[in-house]
């Protein structure tokens, strides 16, 4: 490890006990001694690049689980200082200024930090009440009309704090990645279990205080603020943010029981949550219960995410969800995307922005059918016309290198995307790279046969240990390698690479590396 990472990684994982070594730093001195507790517990945070900006995020949180979601600090605005420079010592500044971190708000501060160069390294660090907050790396996109460098991009998903640690998320901050994607499931919502690696601090969250305070829970782990100090995050959340398996305005189950109201009150808490603690723009600001998360990011020429939102449009799933042989999964009214996310998807693929379109998304893409001809109604099997008119539309468009990355089912996959599903002789059409969890379902197992492989031969990789996938993506191909670990019930275990892919470019599918 490298001096300047190890820096990163100590400050990302400090504690309150530990801050008087931060007091005060190196940042322009205060007007008066702190008198506060550090308020900078729940670590810092970039994302969102673009060629000349970045999000940069904090949330100020001095006994950050407090059960009124507030973290202990008092109802009063605080003015926060920020600084981004080309040295993690901070000698030449090339960005600063102050922010305004708001009661109203659980005192999160989001800050575009603008004026920097394209393709850049940058570090960044905050100020407030007498403290300085650790130090952050973040990087910049290339130019639009440049490939730019060679780069990495991990992702990863599934995030359960009770069954494991974040052992996973450490490891992604050594490999020091350029970009970090995370395709959902960043919290989960139930209450405490008992008997868990560590547990959850009360009920089933509903209330805003109640998801402020799992956010924070969740935040002050110190291999998860690691990853974030790392590298600038892209983010879409999948079910777990809100409700499991909710579908729209429609809830899984009743438990717990909500009147109509209340369901509506939960979601538009839990938006407001998950924009609170993530590094988000402020085109994403939580406006009644929705949020605006489907978006497009330029990596110049070299790359395109197509972040997709895949709960806040979709039908209902078909059959009472669950696995299912169902029909109506067949339906062509039906979508997991809506309508209008799904012409912009087709649209911004159409627009050949770059050689590769990936596409960041939460639930298995591909077909993936059992012995009893069942498919799960969750995923895209329970979307088929959804499914066949964004793989037509690639068709249709010539798309030379469309990549489906996918989170969601807690075991690495590696699929290839067949233009009909029934006929394994038909034409590849792209890729899917499906990350495993971070934690949730535990340590899972060594074995890598593929589930019902031998009725779905376009599926090509299997792996049930927990890990993420990093990517290291050139103007000719794209490598993935699936990482994992082999226990997440216990701090510490080495990451190792499962196994690696190729995808050249103009030739899609998965090649052996």
């Amino acid at each position: 490890m490298s001096n300047l990472s190890r820096r990163i990684f100590i400050l990302g994982g400090l504690t309150t006990a530990s801050v008087a070594a931060l007091q005060l730093g190196a940042m322009a001195q205060p007007s008066a001694a702190a008198s506060a507790p550090f308020p900078f517990t729940l670590g810092v945070a970039s994302g969102e690049p673009d060629d000349n900006s970045v999000v940069l995020w904090t949330r100020l949180a001095p006994t950050p689980t407090n059960a009124d979601g507030q973290g202990g600090m008092p109802n009063a605005d605080v003015a926060v200082d920020w600084q981004v420079s080309t040295n993690p010592n901070f000698t030449t500044l090339v960005s600063s200024g102050t922010s305004t971190a708001r009661y109203a708000q659980a005192h999160a501060v989001h800050v575009l930090a603008g004026g920097l160069a394209p393709d850049s390294e940058y570090y960044y660090r905050f100020r407030a009440q007498g403290f300085v907050s650790p130090v952050g790396r973040t990087r910049t996109a290339p130019a639009p009309n440049t490939v730019g460098r060679d780069f990495t991009m991990a992702f990863a998903s599934c995030a359960h704090y009770e069954q494991g640690y974040y052992t996973a998320y450490r490891r992604m901050a050594d490999d020091r990645p350029d970009l970090i994607l995370h395709l959902g499931d960043y919290i989960y919502e139930g209450g405490a279990t008992a008997g868990a690696v560590r547990q959850h601090l009360g009920s089933e969250i509903v209330s805003l205080a109640d998801y402020r305070r799992r956010y924070a829970l969740y935040r002050s782990d110190p291999d998860l603020q690691a990853a974030h100090a790392i590298a600038p995050w892209l983010v879409v959340p999948d079910d777990h943010e809100v409700e499991n398996n909710y579908a729209n305005m429609v809830r899984a189950d009743s438990s717990p029981v909500l009147t109509a109201a209340q369901w509506t009150a939960r979601r538009t808490a839990a938006y407001q949550a998950y924009f609170e603690n993530m590094p988000l723009r402020a085109a994403a600001t939580p406006s009644g219960n929705g949020i605006q998360l489907y978006r497009r990011v330029r990596w110049g020429t070299l790359a395109t995410f197509h972040m997709l939102d895949t709960r806040q449009f979709r039908d209902d799933q078909a059959c009472g969800d669950g696995t299912k042989v169902c029909a109506d999964a067949d339906l062509p009214a039906r979508s997991i995307t809506g309508a209008a996310q799904e012409a912009w998807l087709l649209d911004g693929m159409g627009q050949h922005l770059s050689t590769w379109d990936l596409i960041g998304q939460q639930v298995f893409f591909a077909r993936n059918v059992n012995s009893a001809g069942a498919m799960n109604m969750d995923a895209w099997d329970g979307y088929r016309g959804s499914r066949a008119r964004i793989q037509q539309g690639i068709i249709d468009r010539g798309v030379r290198n469309p990549v489906v990355l996918t989170g969601d089912v807690h075991a690495s996959w590696g699929n290839d995307l067949k233009a009909d599903y029934a006929n394994p002789s038909s034409a590849t059409i792209g890729s899917e790279l499906v990350c495993t969890s971070i934690t949730s379902t535990g340590n899972g197992s060594a074995t890598t046969a593929i589930p019902n492989g031998s009725l779905n031969p376009h599926l090509r990789f299997y792996s049930n240990r927990r890990g993420y996938v990093r990517t290291h993506i050139t103007p000719s191909q794209l490598t993935a390698d699936f990482r994992s670990v082999a226990t997440v019930t216990e701090h510490g275990a080495p990451a190792t690479t499962a196994r690696t892919f190729v995808i050249h470019e103009g030739k899609p599918g998965l090649a052996d590396a």
